[in-house]
């Protein structure tokens, strides 16, 4: 197959039943996984159909890892109990803190 246009390619692509096509506008991909997400910006994403299988191709134009922090509904509340504040600020700085839920309660008790 070295040597063949792109167009042969996809007609000869196309008698074996596979179909291919770049997707438009596509801005970021996120794999989230356990703890953090890998975020993919401005990535060429290829779709490939084989057999009514699709398989995604992506290239990334740049890539960015962030610390993912789940903060228990518990703590949530008991810094909102302990310091006096909604959900929002309670949740903010159990965030700030990476959810130590005691120097949480005392960042806003000190503000």
């Amino acid at each position: 197959m070295m040597g063949m246009n792109p167009r042969q390619m996809k007609k000869l692509m196309r008698q074996f039943g596979i179909k291919m096509e770049e997707m438009e506008g596509v801005k970021e991909v996120v794999l989230k996984l356990e703890g953090k997400e890998i975020v993919l910006k401005d990535p060429v994403v290829t779709v490939m159909v084989v057999q009514g299988e699709k398989t995604y191709q992506i290239v990334p134009g740049s890539e960015e890892v962030r610390e993912v922090i789940e903060i228990p509904e518990e703590d949530i509340e008991l810094v909102m109990e302990q310091a006096g504040v909604d959900r929002e600020t309670a949740l903010k700085a159990l965030k700030e803190t990476k959810g130590d839920i005691a120097e949480a309660i005392l960042k806003l008790s000190g503000e």
